[in-house]
C-alpha cells in the first residue's frame, strides 16, 4: 500500500522539473509572468484588504502558497494559451450568443445618451445615504454648537500634556468626510428634483395628448349622434311612404270593384278629378328637426381652471342677459341692439334668432329645450328649441373634421366665416305669448309648468303654461306693507336706500322660486321671501343698501349680488349671513354652481370665489390679454354650470371659460 507520502509524490499530482533545465521554466512556462501575477495581486490585496497588519501577510503567505501547487500553474497556462474565440465559446452558449447579438444597440443611440454631469460617483452616493451611528464623534458634533469651543480647549490641553495630535486630525479628518457626505446629498437632491421637473414635463405633455384624444372622441360622439338622427328620420321617411302606399293599395281595390263605370262625360270627368289627382299631388315634406344631445360633454373638466375655451362676437351692443341648457350645449344671449340669438356651443356659431319682440330682452332661462325670455315690451315669449331647422355638422364644422374657431355671424369678413344659418331656421319655434305686465319684464324664472316673472309695474305674475294664463298677482308694495303689519315690525316695508343710483335700477332685480317658495329681490336692498299658497312674505333678509341685481339659492344657502358692491351668502335655516365679501364695483351678473361662486363686478375679468377653500382668483379676458386701446370691454353677464363658465361683455362679445 502507497503511503500517504508516495501518494502525494506521483508525477500525476506533482510536478518536478528535471534538473537540466532553465529553474526559471516550468515546462515551457516562465516563472517571471507567475511572479508579475502574484505582484499584481499583491497590490490588489493591498489595496482591497484593511484591519491588522497581520491579516495582510497571511494572505499573502496564503496566495503565494495556492500558486505553487501545480494545479494552478495548469490552469493559468491553459488560461494564457486559450484563444478569445475558445473562451468566448466556452463560457457562452450559441443561444446566449446570438441573444447578446440582437439585444445590442447600434452607435446611432448610443450617441444620444445625455451625459452624466454629477461630480459624484455611485458609490459615494450610496455612502451617503447610508445612516450615521447617534454616537459617533461627527454627528455629536452636530448636535451641540459648542463643539467648536471644546475642541480648541481640548487641543489646548493636549499640547500642555505633550500627548500627540493625531486626536484632533482624526477629528478634522472625520468632519471633512462628514461636509463631503452632505455635499454628496445636496447634490443627490438637486438630481431628484431635475428627474421631477422632467418627469411633470414629460407628464404634461401626455395629459394634452390625452386631452387631444377627449376631444377627439367627443367630436366623434358629436357626429354619430347626428349619423344617428339621420337614420331615424329616414326610417320616419320610409315608414310613412309604406303606410302611404298601404292605404292606397287598399282603396284602389274597393273604387274599382264599386258602382257600374260612368256613362257620361261630366261623371267621367268628376271622378277623375276627385280620385286621380290627391294621387298625383305631392305631399309637403316634413322638416326633420336636430334632438337634443345625449352624451355629456367633459372635456372641460379635465382642463386647467381659467383655460378659455372660445370667443364669439356675439352682438355688436351691450349683453343684457344670457342663458345656456349644458356646457357645450345650446346658449341663448340677449342685447341691446333688439336681437335675441341662438348659439351652438360646440361650434361656436350662430343657430339663428328669435324674433317677436318689439323691444329688447331683459332676461331670459333656458331650461332643456324652453326658452322664456321678458322684454322691454312687457311681454313674455316661450320658444321651443327643439323645432329649430339647424344642421350643426354641416355648418358648424369643417370639412376636415375640425371645428370652426369663428362665430357664425358676419361683421368683418364675409369670406372667411361659415356661411350664416337660414333665416327661417327657428321659424317653428315661437309657442305663445304670456300678456299681463304694463311696464318692462325685468326678471324671471321657469321651472316645469310653471314661470314667475317681475316687472317695473311693482308686481309679480304667477304663469300656468298649461293653459297660458296668470293665475296669481303679487303686488310687492302691499305684500310689503302686510308683513311689516303683520310681524309687527318695519322689515317687510319699503324703505329706500337714499342712493343715486336707485333711480336707474330695477324695482325686480332677480327671482327664483321652487315649488311653493319664491325669493324676490327689489330695489329696496330686501330679499324677500314669498309663499306662493297663500301670496304672503314669509321672512325678509335685510343686508344690502342698494338695490338687488342676482339672486340664487340652493337647499341651504342663497347667494345675492347687489349694486352696494358686495356677494352676500345667506343661511336659509335662520336668515343670518353666512358670508359676504366686496368689491371696487356694482354687481351686474352673478351665478354658482356645487363649487364656485361667480360674479361680474364692473371689471374686464370675472371674480371667482372658491366654494371649498374660500379662495378668490381672477379668470377672464383682463387677467392676460389687453388690447390696443390698453383696456378690455367689462362684463355685464356670467353664468356657471359644472365648471363651464360663459360671460357676455358691453361690447357684444362672449367668451367661454373652463373654471
Amino acid at each position: 500500500m502507497a503511503s500517504p507520502e508516495g501518494r502525494s509524490g506521483s508525477s500525476r499530482d506533482q510536478y518536478i522539473p528535471p534538473e537540466d533545465d532553465d529553474p526559471g521554466l516550468f515546462n515551457g512556462v516562465n516563472t517571471r509572468q507567475i511572479e508579475t501575477f502574484g505582484r499584481k495581486v499583491t497590490a490588489t490585496a493591498g489595496h482591497l484588504m484593511g484591519g491588522p497588519e497581520g491579516s495582510f501577510h497571511n494572505t499573502l503567505t496564503d496566495v503565494h502558497r495556492e500558486l505553487r501547487r501545480p494545479l494552478i500553474q495548469r490552469s493559468v497556462f491553459s488560461f494564457a494559451q486559450t484563444t478569445p474565440r475558445d473562451l468566448a465559446r466556452s463560457k457562452f452558449i450559441p443561444s446566449e450568443i446570438q441573444q447578446r447579438a440582437i439585444s445590442s444597440l447600434p452607435d446611432a443611440l448610443l450617441s444620444n445618451i445625455p451625459q452624466d454631469h454629477n461630480a459624484y460617483s455611485l458609490f459615494q452616493g450610496f455612502q451617503a445615504t447610508l445612516p450615521e451611528d447617534p454616537e459617533s464623534p461627527k454627528v455629536r458634533h452636530g448636535r451641540h454648537n459648542s463643539r467648536g469651543r471644546k475642541l480648541l480647549e481640548g487641543s489646548r490641553e493636549q499640547l500642555d500634556d505633550g500627548q500627540p495630535i493625531s486626536r484632533l486630525r482624526n477629528e478634522k479628518t472625520s468632519l471633512s468626510h462628514r461636509l463631503e457626505m452632505l455635499e454628496v446629498r445636496k447634490s443627490m437632491c438637486a438630481t431628484e428634483i431635475r428627474e421631477i421637473d422632467n418627469k411633470i414635463s414629460n407628464l404634461n405633455t401626455m395629459r394634452k395628448i390625452v386631452l387631444d384624444r377627449l376631444a377627439g372622441l367627443e367630436q366623434d360622439e358629436i357626429e354619430l349622434e347626428h349619423d344617428l338622427n339621420d337614420v331615424d328620420n329616414r326610417i320616419e321617411d320610409m315608414q310613412e311612404e309604406m303606410d302611404d302606399a298601404a292605404a292606397l293599395a287598399q282603396k284602389s281595390p274597393g273604387s274599382s270593384a264599386g258602382g257600374d263605370m260612368p256613362t257620361t262625360s261630366g261623371e267621367f270627368m268628376s271622378q277623375s278629378i276627385y280620385q286621380k289627382l290627391p294621387e298625383t299631388t305631392p305631399k309637403p315634406k316634413k322638416k326633420r328637426h336636430v334632438p337634443r344631445r345625449v352624451s355629456t360633454m367633459i372635456l372641460h373638466e379635465h382642463l386647467e381652471s381659467g383655460s378659455k375655451i372660445k370667443d364669439m362676437q356675439a352682438h355688436n351692443d351691450l349683453i343684457t342677459a344670457l342663458d345656456f341648457d349644458a356646457p357645450f350645449g345650446t346658449m341663448v344671449t340677449a342685447s341691446m341692439d333688439d336681437t335675441v340669438r341662438v348659439w351652438d356651443l360646440n361650434a361656436g356659431r350662430c343657430m339663428g334668432m328669435l324674433e317677436g319682440h318689439l323691444s329688447s330682452v331683459r332676461c331670459l332661462q333656458v331650461e332643456e329645450n324652453i326658452v322664456a325670455t321678458g322684454s322691454m315690451d312687457a311681454s313674455i315669449r316661450l320658444w321651443d328649441l327643439s323645432r329649430a331647422d339647424y344642421a350643426p355638422m354641416e355648418s358648424g364644422t369643417s370639412k376636415d373634421g375640425n371645428q370652426d374657431e369663428d362665430d357664425g355671424l358676419v361683421f368683418e369678413n364675409p369670406e372667411d366665416e361659415p356661411p350664416p344659418p337660414p333665416p327661417t331656421s327657428m321659424q317653428d319655434c315661437p309657442l305663445f305669448s304670456l300678456e299681463g305686465h304694463v311696464a318692462e319684464v325685468t326678471a324671471l324664472y321657469l321651472r316645469g309648468d310653471m314661470l314667475v316673472s317681475g316687472s317695473s309695474d311693482k308686481t309679480l305674475r304667477q304663469w300656468d303654461l298649461v293653459k297660458g294664463r296668470c293665475v296669481q298677482t303679487l303686488d310687492v308694495l302691499w305684500a310689503a306693507a302686510q308683513a311689516a303689519t303683520t310681524m309687527g315690525s318695519s322689515e317687510g316695508q319699503w324703505r329706500p336706500t337714499g342712493r343715486q343710483s336707485d333711480s336707474s335700477a330695477d324695482f325686480v332685480g332677480a327671482l327664483q322660486c321652487f315649488d311653493a317658495a319664491l325669493a324676490c329681490g327689489t330695489a329696496d336692498g330686501i330679499v324677500r321671501l314669498w309663499d306662493l299658497r297663500s301670496g304672503q312674505v314669509h321672512r325678509s333678509l335685510v343686508g344690502h343698501t342698494g338695490p338687488i341685481t342676482a339672486l340664487q339659492f340652493d337647499d341651504v344657502h342663497m347667494v345675492t349680488g347687489s349694486n352696494d358692491r358686495s356677494i352676500r351668502i345667506w343661511d336659509l335655516r335662520t336668515g343670518s349671513i353666512f358670508d359676504a365679501y366686496a368689491y371696487d364695483n356694482p354687481i351686474t351678473g352673478m351665478a354658482f354652481d356645487a363649487k364656485q361662486i361667480v360674479s361680474a363686478a364692473g371689471e374686464d375679468v370675472v371674480k371667482v370665489y372658491d366654494k371649498t377653500d374660500s379662495r378668490q382668483w381672477n379668470c377672464g379676458p383682463g387677467v392676460s390679454e389687453t388690447d390696443v386701446a390698453g383696456h378690455l370691454a367689462v362684463i355685464e353677464q356670467v353664468r356657471i354650470k359644472e365648471g363651464y363658465m360663459v360671460e357676455g361683455r358691453r361690447d357684444g362679445m362672449v367668451g367661454v371659460w373652463s373654471c
